[in-house]
Order: structure tokens, then C-alpha cells, then sequence
């Protein structure tokens, strides 16, 4: 279940916010993990405040049956794709299975609202979303696979919610911290998102300095990857810039 009692500090969402994507997958990489940028799930809106930042609220689904998914469904307040709706806790992200099904939508305009209003960070899909003309105009990050009008039951029946999922080929456990930018989505698991959150604004300073090098004619042997002498400069450079 996701553990709402460690919530992130202020601290990590604020660096989270600020640097990309493809930093935190550097980041992850070093400490042995490969597989954490989900796939074929873009950004569909461009909301104000910086990076999508969250723990994973997750919501499963499995294919549908015919017998089970009919619109009278949706008469239940505890269906579980309504249900994950007004479960998910304010500030956290809703991570959507949808196993990679792009024939129908797992959500709409109106459910994405909700989730707006009720204080979510975020919808993070690996399907499409109806209703997507609309969304994308919406201050609110939702990241999914395009758009695609036919309704969920088509194809899914919601099962599951708050427990591990795949998104976009990527492991999701409740609580693992998202991350979104203009490029996608990366997850970071729990326990290093602190640390890893630390080390990838500190890469994003070094990387300043080494591309302001670069732009000035430097050679990538010796720059990039930094050897002693460019650390060294760059240590000094973070003097002159007020940024020790």
C-alpha cells in the first residue's frame, strides 16, 4: 500500500522539479538501474511550476470481459477505475496500467479534473486518453500515449489499485517517486529518490559549467567526462558564481 507517512522533503521535490529527466536516469544508471524511463508515453499538456513530481498512486488493469464490462459498470461509486479516482492521495500521481493498449482511452476529461481538483500531482498513462483536445489545454501534467476516443471497458477491466504495476515497461511500486518533463517520465524508487535527487542537481551544475567549455571550443577528452583539472576549474567557476 502506498505510505503516505513519507512524504517527500520539500527539499528533493524542489530539486526534482528542476532537473531532467534524462540527469535522473544518469543517476539511476550508476546505481545499477536500467530500465526506469517509461516508453511510448509522452507529455500531452505543458502545466506551469516545473517537472511533474510525485509518489506513484497505481491503478491496474487486466483485458476485459464482455460480460463484465458493459457501461452499467460504471453505476458502481466503487468501480475500481472511479474509486482510484477519489482514492488517490493529494500531491501523489496516478500511474495507469494499461499494458501498453493504445485502441482505447483509460480515462477522459472529466475524470482527469477530478483528479486535478482533488489535489493529484499528476496522470501518468502508458494508454491513450479521450477528451485529449481538451486535456492538453489543462494546467495539469498528464503524461499518456496520444488520444484515442473508444472508451476504456472496450478493452480493460480495472482490477487493482495501489499495488505494483507496469507502465511504459517499467517496474511501478506505490510510492516510488515520478518524474516528468518535456522528454517523459522516469521512475525513481523510494528509498534513493533523496539521494538521487541531491546528486542530479549537483550533475546539472557540473554539466553548465562543461557545456559553457564546450561552447567555447573545448575537446570532449578531458571535458567530458571531467578530468582533475577541469574539476578544478569547475570548483573555481562555482566561486565566481555564488554557487558553493
Amino acid at each position: 500500500m502506498t505510505d503516505t507517512t513519507h512524504a517527500l522533503s520539500e527539499d528533493t521535490r524542489e530539486n526534482l522539479r528542476h532537473v531532467s529527466v534524462a540527469t535522473l536516469c544518469t543517476q539511476l544508471f550508476k546505481r545499477g538501474f536500467r530500465n526506469v524511463y517509461l516508453q511510448g508515453v509522452g507529455r500531452l499538456t505543458t502545466p506551469t511550476g516545473g517537472n511533474l513530481v510525485g509518489p506513484a498512486f497505481t491503478m491496474r488493469n487486466i483485458p476485459a470481459r464482455e460480460d463484465l464490462d458493459q457501461i452499467s459498470a460504471f453505476d458502481d461509486p466503487n468501480h475500481p477505475q472511479r474509486k482510484g479516482i477519489e482514492s488517490v492521495p493529494p500531491g501523489h500521481v496516478l500511474v495507469i496500467d494499461c499494458r501498453g493498449e493504445t485502441r482505447v482511452a483509460s480515462g477522459g476529461q472529466i475524470l482527469t479534473t477530478r483528479l486535478k481538483v482533488r489535489g493529484a500531482a499528476g496522470l501518468v498513462s502508458d494508454g491513450p486518453v479521450r477528451d485529449s483536445g481538451p486535456i492538453s489545454q489543462m494546467d495539469f501534467p498528464v503524461y499518456c500515449a496520444g488520444g484515442s476516443a473508444p472508451l476504456n471497458l472496450i478493452h480493460h477491466h480495472a482490477i487493482d489499485l495501489d499495488v505494483p504495476i507496469g507502465c511504459g515497461g517499467v517496474a511501478v511500486y506505490p510510492g516510488d517517486v515520478v518524474v516528468g518533463d518535456e522528454e517523459g517520465v522516469v521512475v525513481i524508487p523510494r528509498h534513493l529518490a533523496d539521494e538521487v535527487a541531491r546528486d542530479a542537481t549537483e550533475q546539472e551544475k557540473m554539466e553548465a559549467f562543461i557545456l559553457e567549455r564546450i561552447e567555447g571550443g573545448a575537446r570532449l577528452a578531458g571535458t567530458y567526462p571531467p578530468n582533475a583539472e577541469t574539476r578544478a576549474a569547475y570548483e573555481a567557476w562555482r566561486l565566481q558564481q555564488g554557487r558553493a
